[in-house]
């Protein structure tokens, strides 16, 4: 049995035509017999080449307004038949059904025309039946037959066609097959995602990942699979790594909470903000950030919810960092920024990210809805004798929304819309306290009257005596604890401000 098939008949019926012609053409001059549907066929009769329509085969037109052209035994008989098995061959002969050695087709752009926001009758109707039953019989039958799926694949199709005077290996039929299942399972995963309303179901599917240097350390190899370039536009810079991606992620999610608000820069590393401000203007909110940990910047993610403009260039050039992300560069920064050939520059847009998280969690995956609520004015309950003042509520919900973005366990202090010092991802509160106080004191800040939020409640007293004992004036926290009031009472007494938000942000 050769492992060399030839082709000499092929099926072709295709939504999208873009780069068709050449290969009709050039299969037509290796006299391969041509069959094919609708539009299809009076694109192939428009090049002057023969073809011969599939109702010629069936003896059936196109009926029920297209959804049936080519679902019919004579049209799949002559797909799945095996070459070397005697009794195929003989019903082969028996009911006349012609051979069919190559299914070139594709599929109605269902998630394009979800994507659209078209109505439900319209994106109903672009649920292919026929081509996806096509591409599923041509690649099952991949021993004998060849599928090409894909318009992505025509290139290389192509090529071979001429490279093996239109003879394909089993290799080759295997692989374009797998290509094949790759697009079906795909398109039928968006039918169900689009129908679905339960959440106890998981079916994620993206038909290529992006191969990455490496994964988060050198042994490991990595793979981005997403589409980066509908939420960002790279102006500059090295491919980014998966490290860097995970930072990007982290950067946009925090953010995000301070959209539409007043000119606010982030500084990031390993996922967690170093430096954090909100001021008047972009150049004034970053040398804030900046001066909240000079030392772990270096190397890290900036972000800002504002345009850089040249002032803010002029800073961040200095500075050795990765990426910086913005809603915009205005032409200044660009050219200033751009001197540094690997700095990676993203314009943000604004899109909506997925609703929900998914990880992997021993033999299986942990999904969960996406933590989108944020601490607000309103969510706030004073719990103490003496209320925070405005201002210092203003510097309590900014320290909160940084908090639920930072590691637990994390404790973030914050004076003057300004990062102080945060402690992350500590086994103890407590340690997360200390270590944030040491770190304020080691850049010369003075806690005397800054604010303190807690990513979840405490346990014990013993966070706000040491906190009131480093000059601590206001306390926001989720509370919930058995032993809330003793808390409450120690505030009361040393005179501290205390509210409590009822929402935990841990993050794990």
């Amino acid at each position: 049995m050769s492992n060399i098939k030839k082709i000499k008949s092929a099926l072709i019926s295709v939504f999208n035509k873009d780069g068709l012609e050449p290969i009709v053409k050039n299969l037509n001059d290796y006299g391969v017999i041509i069959y094919s549907t609708g539009g299809t066929q009076k694109f192939i009769n428009e090049l002057g080449i023969d073809v011969i329509a599939v109702e010629k085969i069936t003896d059936y037109p196109s009926i029920l307004g297209g959804r049936v052209k080519t679902l019919h035994p004579k049209v799949f008989g002559g797909i799945l038949n095996r070459r070397e098995n005697q009794k195929d061959i003989n019903e082969m002969t028996d009911f006349n059904i012609p051979q069919i050695d190559l299914v070139i087709v594709d599929l109605y752009p269902f998630q394009k025309t979800v994507d659209s926001g078209a109505n439900h009758r319209d994106i109903v109707e672009k649920i292919d039946i026929g081509g996806i039953s096509l591409i599923r019989a041509a690649a099952k039958n991949y021993n004998d037959v060849l599928c090409i799926s894909s318009v992505e694949d025509y290139k290389e199709f192509n090529e071979l066609i001429s490279k093996n005077n239109c003879s394909f290996s089993y290799e080759d039929r295997k692989r374009f097959a797998t290509k094949s299942y790759n697009i079906s399972s795909h398109y039928d995963c968006a039918i169900f995602n689009y129908f679905n309303d339960e959440k106890n179901v998981l079916k994620l599917s993206e038909k290529k990942g992006k191969k990455l240097r490496y994964g988060e350390n050198p042994h490991q190899k990595g793979f981005f699979f997403g589409k980066f370039e509908d939420i960002f536009e790279k102006l500059n810079g090295k491919e980014l790594s998966y490290n860097n991606l995970l930072d990007v992620d982290s950067a946009v999610n925090l953010m995000n909470e301070f959209t539409d608000e007043f000119p606010t820069f982030a500084i990031l590393k390993h996922n967690n903000a170093c430096g954090l401000a909100q001021r008047n203007t972009i150049s004034d909110a970053y040398s804030s950030a900046l001066a909240g940990d000079p030392i772990s910047a270096f190397g890290g993610v900036l972000i800002s919810n504002y345009e850089i403009d040249k002032e803010t260039a002029h800073k961040i050039n200095e500075l050795f960092c990765e990426i910086v992300v913005a809603p915009k560069f205005n032409i200044e920064a660009l050219k200033i920024l751009k001197n540094k050939k690997k700095l990676v520059l993203l314009s943000q847009n604004l899109i909506r990210t997925s609703p929900v998280s998914v990880r992997t969690c021993l033999n299986g995956f942990l999904v969960q809805d996406k933590d989108i609520l944020t601490d607000s004015l309103k969510s706030l309950n004073n719990v103490t004798i003496l209320k925070p003042t405005t201002s210092q509520t203003n510097d309590l919900l900014f320290a909160s929304k940084i908090s639920k973005h930072t590691k637990s366990n994390t404790i973030v202090l914050v004076k003057n819309m300004q990062l102080i010092a945060s402690g992350t991802g500590q086994t103890s509160r407590v340690d997360a306290l200390n270590q944030a106080i040491h770190k304020s004191k080691s850049f010369g800040f003075d806690l005397n009257g800054a604010v303190m939020a807690s990513d979840a409640f405490f346990p014990f007293p013993d966070c706000v005596e040491i906190a009131e004992k480093a000059g601590i004036k206001a306390i926001i926290q989720p509370g919930g604890s058995i032993k809330d009031q003793l808390s409450i009472d120690y505030c009361n007494k040393t005179k501290i401000a205390m509210v409590f938000t009822n929402t935990r942000h841990f993050k794990h």
